[in-house]
């Protein structure tokens, strides 16, 4: 079976696509990082489709593209990335999606569980499927051009079709700077990306999308020990779904709560496990990974990455060419890219505890009433977005004129404003269960796709499948709906998954991954900045105000948790790489 791949593909009502080999050949040479252990390609009269493979069950099965064949004539075709743990059977999940399709048609999404970015060409009737899971763990974008759409698992498989193009206008720039994330958009103009839970349908008529799933709201009936007991089960059931593969699997391990429950139910179930952890300057995971590991048995590794290696312009820039745009968290990134660069050299695929804080309400801000209540996103209430430092450098670099245009303060309530009104609420809902429910489905909603995608694209640059059991949506509408006091019932954060798997619960606060505190990593950025600065050819330029931007080279160095400063830094340089690197063009 065939599970972290990258998918791409070309419907062309008025081409024959047949003979464009070589056009669908370029974009599924795109993904070779996502899947590196072989290619496919299938062209009809108006569809190619093309995908990269990561082979991780049943290496020899399970080809792709798949056909449904019958009398000599193609039924249909599927190109298929991710992992689907519950259709079971002696076949490669490939061959479920495309039996599922072929059974309950366009209704199939439904029936699927797990993570998947998937596409089914049905040949009789020229029309084009695109599906993606539920809570977007895998990625899926598409690109309406005249006569038909593109489709791939990453921007850059689309921009490598002749029709296919990166422009970036002020939306684009929003969504960089605005730390939200609006389901459906993409930083590209003209680039849509396939919502979580969304089918969207392409053919003669045009392109119509609706969503099969979304996370709704139902009153909850069990008192507490049920709720603790079925919590108990559906998270055991989600890892235990998550375990199965042919190649070496590992689990991400901070010692944080979220990571040990699912290292700690891989261990019990597997017997032997392996646990990798990343050691950062300023990190204090080490110790706590290394007594969890020891606790559960584990074969533990840590990472060590010093200040000099993410800082290193090669990695920087590898980690952003896999991301596709910059952001202003570089060192998140980087660090990020070279873990999964060491999981890589023993592990195929690696558990992780991601989607836990969203959903049982783990981060601070869940905590304190005044960014509960602020009116906004609450990761954007400082100190959560930044720690401002008033005596430090400006964190606004940009071009005063460019800041007044992208007006992002309106954009992120405009943002704020749609999110809220996906909410559904139940009847007589008491105001603090019902300001939660907000919360947990504005992280579940808008902050989580960031973190998945971060984690999803670092990960695949490196050939490494990375498994969430804390996304699984039976576990994810079970505990939406579980009322606020019982996840704060034990005076901790996310006491509900304590209370439900006590024995492998450390005691432990929630620790956030860790900027790099090392002051050479700042020095670093800064002398990369200063000779972008002075190449009059950079393309970074035109977009700042150079007197603010020279200020980021020479200010003081703020100290620990006042990181404007920084944060400036590495957007800036990522905005410099970004458009030096990746074949995008400015609209603004």
């Amino acid at each position: 079976m065939l599970r972290e791949c990258g998918i791409v593909g070309w419907v062309g009502f008025d081409h024959d696509v047949r003979a464009h080999r070589p056009t669908l050949r370029a974009m599924t040479a795109t993904m070779a990082l996502r899947g590196p252990d072989g290619e496919g390609v299938w062209l009809g009269r108006h569809a190619g489709l093309g995908h990269r493979r990561l082979s991780v069950l049943d290496p020899g099965t399970g080809a792709q593209p798949m056909l449904a064949v019958r009398d000599g004539r193609v039924l249909a075709a599927v190109t298929y990335s991710g992992f689907v743990h519950s259709l079971g059977g002696p076949r490669t999940d490939t061959e479920e999606v495309l039996r599922a399709y072929l059974r309950w048609g366009e209704d199939f999404a439904g029936h699927l569980e797990g993570m998947f970015a998937l596409a089914v060409w049905d040949e009789r009737r020229e029309c084009l499927l695109l599906v993606r899971d539920r809570l977007g763990i895998k990625p899926l974008y598409y690109q309406p051009v005249p006569g038909g759409v593109l489709f791939a698992s990453e921007p850059k498989g689309i921009a490598a079709h002749p029709l296919g193009r990166l422009r970036v206008g002020l939306d684009g720039l929003r969504e960089l700077l605005a730390s939200v994330r609006t389901p459906g958009h993409a930083v590209y103009a003209d680039l849509r990306e396939v919502r979580p839970g969304e089918l969207v349908r392409v053919d003669r008529d045009g392109v119509r999308a609706r969503r099969y799933w979304r996370l709704g709201a139902a009153a909850h009936t069990d008192g507490p020990e049920s709720t603790v007991d079925t919590v108990r089960g559906l998270v055991e059931r989600a890892v235990h779904a998550n375990l199965r593969t042919a190649v070496p699997l590992c689990a991400l391990l901070s010692g944080g709560l979220d990571s040990t429950v699912v290292a700690g139910l891989a261990a019990r179930e597997l017997g032997s496990l392996r646990t990798v952890a990343a050691e950062v300057p300023g990190s204090t995971d080490g110790p706590h990974a290394r007594a969890a590991a020891e606790a559960l048995g584990a074969r533990h590794e840590s990472v060590v990455l010093d200040a000099a290696a993410i800082a290193d312009p090669l990695p920087r820039a590898e980690a952003l060419a896999a991301l596709e745009f910059p952001t202003g968290l570089g060192d998140f990134h980087t660090s990020l890219y070279l873990l999964f660069r060491a999981v890589a050299e023993h592990s195929t695929v690696a558990l992780s505890g991601e989607g836990a804080d969203e959903l049982f309400g783990g981060y601070p801000w869940c905590h304190d009433e005044r960014a509960r209540d602020a009116g906004t996103f609450p990761w954007l209430v400082p100190p959560y977005l930044v720690r401002a430092d008033p005596d430090g450098p400006p964190a606004d670099v940009l071009d005063p004129g460019l800041s007044t245009a992208l007006d992002l303060v309106e954009y992120r309530d405009a943002a704020y404003r749609d999110a809220l009104s996906e909410v559904d609420h139940v009847d007589d809902e008491p105001r603090p269960d019902r300001r939660m429910r907000e919360v947990r489905h504005l992280q579940l909603t808008r902050l989580l796709p960031i973190l998945l995608d971060r984690t999803d694209r670092m990960s695949a640059a490196c050939g490494v499948e990375v498994r969430v059991p804390f996304c699984d949506h039976r576990l994810v509408e079970y505990v939406h709906n579980v009322p606020w006091s019982l996840h704060t019932a034990d005076g901790h954060e996310k006491s509900l998954l304590r209370a439900a798997l006590p024995a492998l619960a450390p005691q432990r606060r929630k620790s956030p991954y860790p900027a790099v505190a090392d002051p050479a990593y700042e020095l670093a950025l800064r002398a990369q900045l200063m000779h972008a600065l002075e190449d009059s050819s950079s393309p970074v330029l035109p977009l700042l105000d150079r007197t603010r931007a020279w200020h980021l080279v020479v200010a003081p160095i703020a100290p620990p948790g006042h990181d404007a400063g920084r944060r400036a830094l590495e957007l800036v340089l990522g905005l410099d790489l970004w458009l030096r690197r990746l074949p995008v063009t400015l609209s603004l």
